[in-house]
């Protein structure tokens, strides 16, 4: 019984797909106080030390948000000491 179980379980979990890259879902586009970006799934609570600044939006209008806004990769901390 707890084969079949797990059997079953397994052939779930391989037909999930990852909730970050589904093309048609609805997503947010969250920064912290290093100013890094990540899309998010609008379903996902936001974990604390990030804010919404986009969406909710489809994927790819949020993957073109953080195209436009996060330029620069280095962590805000690093800028500010490099200037």
């Amino acid at each position: 019984m707890a084969r079949s179980l797990l059997i079953k379980r397994l052939r779930e979990e391989k037909n999930m797909e990852n909730p970050f890259e589904n093309p048609s879902g609805e997503f947010l586009v969250l920064v912290n106080a290093e100013n890094q970006h990540s899309l998010w799934p609008s379903f996902v609570e936001v974990p604390d030390g990030w804010t919404i600044v986009h969406g909710p939006d489809n994927r790819q209008a949020c993957l073109n948000h953080i195209s436009a806004q996060w330029t620069d990769m280095r962590p805000k901390s690093l800028i500010d000491l490099t200037g």
